[in-house]
């Protein structure tokens, strides 16, 4: 069986205000319900371990959303989520980082995120994110010191989307900009577009109607190795 690990953010406050944050749902139970309907195996974990904060966005309208919530193994995953750095990476066949706004603030300089995607990618295996996961690339350095998002297509939430929805000056850094500056060919579409880029065994999202998207071709492209 194929096994991906989940990541999420642990961060429940964003900037000086204190604004309460964490992981997007959708953004975690969509590529997980295509995932778990290929029957590939996905275990979940996040910065500190522990129970993973919400971002306070979730739309229980959401069919997907909604079928998940009211499942209490899933629920007992996202409230006792493995600690990043105590996971044996080895064991799995891709790395996939949900977003939210906490992760700008936990992930770009987390040795154990930046530790298991050259673990993962070293190995031949699949690196993938959505929205703002992808700020788990910016800093994601190659044993050759070299930065993997380094002349690769890349998709992740844009300025555009920031500003709409009004962080521009809350998020510590734009993250479009700052996986340009590290080399990437950031790939933007219109907002809220589902706009998902495969550029090898590098899979990125734009936002969460990307979500499913990123799910969808992960599956493929473990299905298919």
């Amino acid at each position: 069986m194929k096994k991906v690990l989940f990541v999420v953010t642990s961060c429940n406050e964003k900037g000086e205000k204190k604004l309460p944050t964490g992981f997007n749902l959708a953004e975690v139970t969509h590529p997980l319900e295509i995932l778990e309907n290929d029957g590939i195996h996905v275990d979940i974990a996040s910065i500190k371990g522990g129970a993973a904060p919400l971002d306070g966005l979730e739309d229980f309208s959401d069919p997907v959303i909604a079928k998940y919530w009211e499942d209490m193994n899933f629920r007992n995953k996202i409230d006792n989520t493995l600690k990043l750095e105590d996971v044996n990476v080895k064991q799995y066949d891709a790395i996939f980082f949900a977003g939210g706004h906490g992760t700008m603030w936990d992930f770009p300089d987390t040795p154990a995120v930046i530790n298991a995607i050259r673990e993962i990618y070293e190995d031949g295996k699949i690196v993938s994110a959505v929205c703002h996961g992808p700020a788990a690339l910016v800093n994601a350095i190659l044993t050759d010191g070299s930065h993997l998002i380094s002349g690769k297509k890349v998709a992740a939430f844009t300025n555009d989307e920031e500003e709409e929805v009004q962080s521009t000056h809350v998020v510590p850094f734009l993250l479009a900009d700052a996986l340009k500056i590290n080399g990437a060919f950031h790939q933007p579409a219109p907002n809220w577009s589902d706009n998902t880029i495969v550029d090898g065994r590098l899979i990125t999202g734009q936002n969460p109607q990307s979500a499913a998207s990123v799910g969808k071709a992960l599956s493929q492209l473990l299905l298919n190795k």
